[in-house]
């Protein structure tokens, strides 16, 4: 098992391992990845650490990773009406729901419950695949 428990400053053109999270696996700040094609890799960081594609991190035996954005399954909202858009990010925040907020989509994890929603909101919703980069919310630190 290769443990990384550093981010690196500066790193070079090409990292040993280069590793696609999804926005909730790059949240995590203590979590051992068994992937196909990798060894058993272990991310060890100070709490409250985000990561974020194009993060490098450093091991103490010499080996870094690259932190990519994992392509994941979303729903794709729109509106011709950004009024409405902003309206549906409000209440999608009143449920706690993990969002990215453009200003002319919102995306979010597939939930049958929220589509309805959202739909008789009058809001398109498509499936999607695609990275997903969610809001962190107000008290993260930067």
């Amino acid at each position: 098992m290769v443990i990384f428990d550093h981010r690196l400053e500066t790193t070079s053109e090409t990292a040993t391992w280069q590793l696609p999270l999804t926005a909730e696996e790059r949240s995590r700040t203590r979590y051992r990845f068994d992937k196909p094609g990798f060894p058993s890799l272990f991310i060890q960081l100070p709490r409250g650490t985000f990561l974020c594609p194009g993060d490098y991190l450093g091991s103490p035996t010499g080996e870094t990773l690259a932190i990519l954005a994992a392509e994941e399954s979303l729903f794709h909202v729109t509106s011709g009406d950004r009024l409405t858009l902003l309206q549906a990010a409000y209440h999608l925040g009143n449920r706690h729901v993990p969002l990215e907020i453009n200003l002319d989509y919102l995306r979010l994890a597939p939930d049958p419950v929220l589509g309805e929603m959202l739909r008789g909101l009058g809001l398109t919703v498509t499936e999607i695949t695609a990275p997903f980069f969610p809001e962190r919310g107000a008290f993260h630190s930067h």
